[in-house]
């Protein structure tokens, strides 16, 4: 007799789409491999630009790994977890945005033979993670070294490593300058050594296009794009009394639909009356206390605006609840819900001016000169809105760089150096390794070559010399410091040259690059349900 054929059975729908095994492997580091190829040209002082035109037909022109990647609309989702490895070292540390793509696409490419050599992906992985720890542990005792936060000179030095590959290297004096102002003023000592500094949050941005980068400041500070109500209202005041609310100077209007029923005459004069009264009372509230600024959230109807010129009190209405938290931080006052809690406690004494200038076509509030601001604005110029928006990226991630060596003052050798003496010891190391997991651990150190190749790709060096000689130069763990001259292509002791990475950053980068690549690998099945096409 003849074995029954079993029937086929479908578990998942029609256009659903799965693969298995090796193939999903393989299709992954593919996916990797090509969103790594984007951003491979945007590494270093002489990276190439993209130009990119969005969903809203915006075009962009930038430098920035994170900034090219988030515009990218990608559909297989190993890229998509690519992609926000960008976005993660973008929101932890700011910088090295590029860097970690480029390595985290190099180490899956280095595991692919091995996967062909059927070695299993868990193994891989295991010597991934061993080569990832002793590099960790190699980088913070052996290369790092710490720097004075104290010292302008030597914090500079790390800054305008950090500037010298964006676009803005010509100003990096100027950007050096606003980035370390604007950091330590938002500085909150801890005690015990740590400190709280929350520069997303205190540390705004103005870009204003018009005049010249030279004329970007830190304001002491804070600047809004507001202007007051009343055109007699008054636009300069010495030593304000500020008083910050988060309520409505106007009567309050029905949530949805409200239904009044009117049975006399007089009842709708009564509910008018009612109105101003409200209003009245609000705003003898706030006369008591005698402030000469009221800014608040919400809106001030022209009655709240007659009453407070009555007393000589200038009014900014419909600020963002960020611009009121730093106008808190900054004058030192407690913004209030309610005015009839209103204490002289809550009202703001720090600032020194408040002055509305017309800037351009536009006219600006400024609350400055004060005593001791733990928030500020940074005024930029520049000539189009272009400029300004990469000047905005570029600066963002020197923020991020100063803020990283004020947590953590230790800084490592940057143009390649580390990532080489890492590469070379990790090699010395794995000849100690038996089974194995020895062919995964020199597949991380061959990996980590990637970045000091890349850099002397895009700068047109002989690549294949230049990296031999500098592999050569690192053997038996010596010359630590000996990198690539991302400007000339040459080999270069970048000490000398004062070419510095936080460490921070130089961490973050290879731990996201590595772990992610052990997340990629451990995939073994994907599934993707598409959504039917629709019917035209």
């Amino acid at each position: 007799m003849f074995a029954q054929s079993r029937p086929q059975i479908f578990v998942l729908k029609g256009n659903s789409k799965r693969e298995q095994g090796a193939k999903a492997q393989l299709a992954n580091i593919q996916a990797a491999k090509a969103i790594a190829s984007i951003v491979r040209t945007t590494l270093g002082p002489k990276a190439m630009l993209k130009m990119i035109l969005d969903q809203m037909g915006t075009v962009q022109l930038t430098s920035d790994g994170n900034a090219i990647l988030r515009e990218c609309d990608v559909t297989h989702p190993a890229a998509k977890s690519m992609i926000e490895l960008s976005r993660t070292q973008d929101e932890e540390v700011g910088d090295g945005t590029t860097s970690v793509i480029i390595l985290a696409g190099e180490i899956l490419t280095v595991a692919e033979p091995l996967l062909e050599r059927k070695i299993h992906p868990t193994k891989i992985v295991k010597g991934f993670l061993k080569a990832l720890e002793d590099a960790v542990t190699y980088i913070g005792e052996k290369i790092s070294k710490t720097i004075d936060t104290n010292n302008y000179e030597e914090v500079a030095k790390v800054v305008n490593t950090c500037i010298g590959t964006k676009f803005t290297h010509r100003y990096s004096d100027l950007m050096c300058k606003l980035a370390i102002e604007s950091v330590k003023k938002v500085a909150i000592d801890l005690g015990n050594g740590k400190k709280d500094i929350d520069v997303k949050r205190y540390v705004r941005i103005e870009k204003i296009p018009g005049g010249i980068l030279e004329e970007s400041r830190v304001l002491e500070g804070v600047m809004l794009n507001k202007d007051i109500l009343h055109p007699k209202m008054r636009r300069r005041i010495e030593n304000p009394r500020i008083l910050l609310l988060d309520c409505p100077l106007e009567y309050k209007k029905g949530e949805s639909e409200t239904n009044v029923i009117l049975e006399k005459e007089e009842d709708f004069e009564t509910l008018l009356r009612l109105e101003d009264e409200y209003i009245k009372r609000v705003c003898d509230d706030i006369m008591k206390f005698n402030p000469d600024l009221v800014v608040t959230e919400k809106g001030c109807s022209d009655l709240a605006q007659y009453y407070l010129l009555k007393k000589n009190i200038s009014v900014l209405r419909r600020v963002r609840k960020t611009d009121n938290n730093r106008i808190a931080r900054a004058t030192g006052a407690t913004i209030v819900t309610r005015t009839s809690e209103i204490k002289e406690s809550d009202i703001g004494t720090g600032a020194g001016l408040f002055e509305v200038r017309k800037i351009g076509d536009e006219y600006f509030s400024f609350i400055e000169n004060c005593k001791d601001p733990k928030a500020c604005t940074i005024l930029l110029r520049g000539g189009s809105k272009d400029i300004l928006n990469e000047i905005e990226r570029n600066l963002d991630d020197a923020l991020h760089v100063v803020k990283n060596i004020f947590v953590d003052s230790r800084v490592v050798p940057g143009g390649g150096a580390t990532e080489m003496s890492v590469s070379q010891y990790l090699l010395e190391k794995s000849k100690s390794i038996k089974g194995i997991e020895q062919l995964p651990y020199q597949a991380v150190a061959s990996a980590l070559e990637v970045i000091p190749r890349t850099l002397a790709e895009n700068c047109g060096a002989h690549t294949i010399r230049l990296i031999t000689e500098l592999r050569a130069k690192h053997a038996n763990g010596e010359n630590t410091s000996l990198g690539i001259d991302g400007q000339k292509g040459v080999i270069v002791d970048t000490a000398q040259l004062n070419i510095w990475d936080p460490y921070e950053v130089k961490v973050q980068t290879i731990k996201t690059a590595v772990e992610s690549a052990c997340l990629i690998l451990r995939i073994d099945d994907v599934l993707s349900s598409l959504k039917p096409k629709d019917k035209k």
